[in-house]
C-alpha cells in the first residue's frame, strides 16, 4: 500500500536546504506562483515553501496557501522525481479560488515531471 503522508523527511527545513534550490533550479511559473526544483541525492522528493506577507497580508490567506501545496504535494509525492521542490507565492495568488489555484498547481507538478523524464 502506498503511504501518502507527509512526514519531516519529505521537508524541506534548513537555509542551506533552500538555498542549494535557490541556487540553480529549474523553473516553472506562472503570474501567481513559481515552483522550482533542484535533483536531489535522496530516492524522495523534498517540499519547501515560501509565501511571504508581502503578498498574502493575512496570515489566514498564507496558511491557505501553504495548506493546498502541502495537499497537492502529498497527493502527488510518488509521482514527482527525486528533487527538491520549493514553491514560491508571487502577486496576485490571494485572488485564485481553490479549484482555481489546484489546477495551476497540477500543470506545474506535470511540467516538471516532463522536465525530469527529459534529463
Amino acid at each position: 500500500m502506498v503511504k501518502l503522508n507527509f512526514s519531516r523527511e519529505l521537508r524541506l527545513l534548513t537555509p542551506l536546504q533552500f538555498k542549494s534550490v535557490f541556487e540553480q533550479p529549474f523553473r516553472a511559473s506562472t503570474p501567481e506562483m513559481t515552483l522550482l526544483a533542484r535533483q536531489n541525492n535522496l530516492t524522495h522528493p523534498r517540499l519547501g515553501l515560501t509565501v511571504a506577507k508581502k503578498h498574502l497580508k493575512r496570515a489566514h490567506d498564507r496558511n491557505r496557501v501553504k495548506r493546498l501545496v502541502r495537499e497537492s504535494f502529498r497527493l502527488r509525492q510518488h509521482q514527482l522525481p527525486a528533487c527538491d521542490f520549493v514553491f514560491v507565492a508571487k502577486g496576485g495568488i490571494a485572488k485564485l479560488d481553490n479549484v482555481t489555484f489546484r489546477q495551476t498547481l497540477e500543470k506545474l507538478w506535470q511540467r516538471h515531471i516532463r522536465l525530469a523524464q527529459k534529463s
